[in-house]
C-alpha cells in the first residue's frame, strides 16, 4: 500500500470560481504552484496513492499566512466533509491553535467529526512549540493516541519564525511525551542532518520526505544521512499537495542519484528508495481507513 502522508485538504468541493484562483510563487523554483483546487484536483494528484492524510492549518489568514487559501472558520469542517466523501482513500487530521481557550473543546468536536489526527504549524500559527500550552496539548494527543505532523524546517514566510521549526525542537517534544507519534515533515529541510538524529533516537518520531524531492542536493544529502544512520525505515512518503503530487514525489525520490552522474559520491539504494515509498505509515502512526463509500 502506498500512504501519501502530507497534502493539504481542496480548497473548493467543484470549480473554483473566476476571481478566486490563487498561485504562490514562493515554494518551488521552476514554477508557481495553483494553491486553489478542487476535489477533482486532489483525486488526480493523488492517482498514485491508496490512502492520503489531508489536512488544512488552523490559522486567522491562511492566504497571506501559509499561501494555502481556506475559510478559517471550516479549517476543521472542511477536511472532515472532504474525508467523508471517501473514507477508505482518505485520512483527516484536525488543526487547531494550541493556545486557544477553546482548543480542547474543538479538539472533542473533531474526534466526533472522524479527525484522526492533528496538523500544527508552529511558525504559521505563531506559538511557542516548548511553550506550557503546546506541552499541555502534546498531552492530550498522547492520551488520546492522536499523531501530530508537524510543518518542520525552512518556510518562504517572511513572519514565519525558524526557530518553531527547528528540528531539535521536535527532540525536545518527544522526550517529554515518548509515547506520542509525531511525522516531522519536509525531513525537517534543510536540517536533514539534525531530522535523522533526532528520529534515529526516539521510536514513535518518523519524518516525511514531502517537498524535499524539489531541491535535488537537500534531497541527495537528507536521504543519504538516513542511510548512513540506518533510519530510511523511519522515512514516510508525502507529496506537499498542492505543491506536488504522490506521482511526482515517487519519481523525485527514485531519482535522487542523478545528480551523481560522473561522480564517486555514494548512492541512496534504490531497495531503500522503496523501502519508502511503501513505507506502513498507518501502523507507524496507528491509523485505519474507513469503510468505502456507496458511489
Amino acid at each position: 500500500m502506498i500512504v501519501d502522508v502530507h497534502a493539504h485538504t481542496p480548497t473548493h468541493r467543484d470549480a473554483v470560481p473566476d476571481g478566486e484562483a490563487r498561485a504562490f510563487t514562493s515554494w518551488r523554483t521552476d514554477r508557481a504552484v495553483v494553491t486553489t483546487n478542487t476535489w477533482a484536483d486532489f483525486d488526480s494528484a493523488m492517482s498514485d496513492a491508496d490512502v492520503a492524510i489531508v489536512f488544512n492549518i488552523a490559522v486567522a489568514d491562511p492566504a497571506g499566512t501559509t499561501g494555502i487559501p481556506h475559510d478559517p472558520e471550516r479549517t476543521n469542517d472542511a477536511t472532515a466533509e472532504f474525508v467523508a466523501n471517501d473514507p477508505a482513500r482518505r485520512i483527516g487530521f484536525m488543526s487547531v491553535d494550541p493556545t486557544a481557550p477553546d482548543c480542547f473543546e474543538e479538539a472533542e468536536r473533531c474526534r466526533e467529526l472522524g479527525l484522526v489526527g492533528v496538523k500544527l504549524g508552529p511558525n504559521y500559527q505563531n506559538f511557542d512549540p516548548l511553550g506550557a500550552p503546546a506541552r499541555a496539548f502534546y498531552a492530550y494527543c498522547e492520551r488520546n493516541a492522536l499523531p501530530i505532523l508537524f510543518h518542520q524546517g525552512a518556510s518562504p514566510i517572511r513572519a514565519a519564525p525558524l526557530r518553531y521549526t527547528y528540528p531539535l525542537v521536535t527532540d525536545e517534544v518527544a522526550l517529554s511525551f515518548p509515547e506520542l507519534r509525531i511525522v516531522m515533515a519536509h525531513m525537517g529541510h534543510p536540517w536533514g542532518k539534525e531530522t535523522v538524529a533526532t528520529i534515529r533516537k526516539h521510536p514513535h518520531v518518523y519524518a516525511d520526505v514531502s517537498s524535499i524531492y524539489l531541491r535535488p542536493w537537500v534531497c541527495y544529502e537528507s536521504l543519504l544521512a538516513a542511510v548512513e544512520w540506518g533510519c530510511t525505515h523511519k522515512l514516510l512518503l508525502g507529496s506537499d499537495f498542492p505543491i506536488a503530487n504522490t506521482g511526482e514525489a515517487m519519481a523525485g525520490l527514485r531519482g535522487v542519484n542523478t545528480i551523481l552522474e560522473g561522480t564517486a559520491l555514494p548512492r541512496v539504494p534504490s531497495e531503500l528508495i522503496e523501502q519508502i515509498i511503501h513505507a506502513d505509515a498507518l501502523s507507524a502512526l496507528g491509523l485505519t481507513v474507513g469503510e468505502p463509500v456507496d458511489r
